[in-house]
């Protein structure tokens, strides 16, 4: 959807020239992100503090990793948590959509949050669930897709989504998991690690949760830029109305 993106442009040029101080730090923090990776986060030190509390160590696995030495992780990703990452300006409607039908249909709680959204939240905010972190997050995202390449946001998310106890980013879950760099990992493996990202402290890359997830992410891969089948998500995300978000 171009429109929505120039619009949030536009809003984020606006908010600039109306109020320069409240918005300058968050573009700087956002435009930093083009060459640096933010570490330690503040999840990071959460998760630091939560285990030195509890008389563990602190020690804070999360290494760097290129988006060219990643194999076959980030199509695992994308596939499964942001089929249209490459298409959305952000906010994905339909999946919006989706979880708030599921919630209010009494169905398993679910979030519609896309690659975007959680790199803002994983970024630069804190955890804990309310209105307040999700209007930040919103704003953060806009930020993301207005000022960092789409290829690069997904960087950031290899690199610093929670993959385990004190463990962020997939080149440290390859290595905790399967004592493999990611370029090395095989497509089921890396299907694998994406099955640890809504609970990376409890889940296993091993067991039968992970096995299963290997077996859904290689029946609904999605086409990524330049192969067969983008351009025509392209056109139906962009023929899609913005308005009503969710039409019944």
């Amino acid at each position: 959807m171009p429109r929505l993106l120039q619009l949030a442009r536009a809003a984020v040029l606006t908010a600039l020239l109306a109020s320069p101080g409240l918005v300058t730090l968050p573009v700087v923090q956002v435009l930093s992100t083009r060459v640096l990776t933010p570490r330690p986060t503040l999840t990071m030190l959460e998760r630091a503090r939560d285990a030195a509390l509890a008389g563990e160590s602190p020690r804070i696995d999360a290494r760097p990793l290129a988006l060219e030495d990643a194999g076959p992780v980030p199509r695992a990703v994308v596939s499964s948590e942001d089929g249209l990452f490459f298409v959305h300006d952000g906010f994905d409607l339909d999946g919006i959509c989706a979880a708030w039908k599921s919630n209010q249909g009494g169905g398993r709680l679910r979030g519609g949050s896309t690659i975007t959204q959680q790199v803002a939240r994983n970024a630069f905010l804190f955890q804990r669930r309310s209105w307040v972190r999700k209007g930040l997050e919103a704003g953060y995202t806009v930020l993301l897709e207005v000022l960092v390449p789409k290829t690069r946001i997904l960087e950031l998310y290899l690199e610093i989504a929670e993959t385990g106890p004190r463990t962020f980013g997939f080149a440290s879950a390859a290595e905790r998991w399967f004592g493999k760099t990611p370029a090395q990992l095989t497509p089921t493996e890396a299907a694998r690690l994406v099955y640890l990202l809504p609970n990376p402290a409890a889940r296993d890359a091993r067991g039968n949760g992970a096995r299963d997830k290997a077996r859904w992410i290689q029946r609904h891969l999605a086409p990524l830029p330049g192969e067969k089948g983008h351009e025509a998500l392209e056109e139906r995300y962009a023929g899609r109305p913005w308005w009503p978000p969710c039409p019944e």
